[in-house]
């Protein structure tokens, strides 16, 4: 069953997020993990979305998407994310096979 990462993010430290981004695409591969999307300006359609960039990212099944959030190659580099932003992270499962 596929799944997806979801990521809602504002970001306060610029510099270092950007440093976090260029490293970020090379530690998806190895899991299969493709970038769908990476928005820093969503329209929100309907409600209140108190954030400023929203990240989707599509993996083969649940176990894969968790074994790339703990891998050393991502772990190496999130600590500037954590660092440079707030976020929302979540983890879904996709519909069907």
């Amino acid at each position: 069953m596929s799944a997806y990462v979801v990521a809602e993010l504002t970001i306060h430290d610029r510099t270092r997020y950007d440093r976090y981004a260029a490293g970020f695409l090379p530690t998806l591969g190895p899991f299969g993990g493709r970038l769908l999307a990476a928005d820093e300006a969503p329209q929100v359609l309907e409600g209140a979305w108190p954030r400023e960039k929203l990240v989707l990212i599509a993996f083969p099944d649940p176990e894969a998407a968790r074994a790339w959030a703990a891998s050393p190659a991502y772990r190496a580099i999130a600590s500037d994310r954590t660092a440079s932003s707030e976020a929302a992270v979540l983890l879904v499962r996709g519909l069907g096979p």
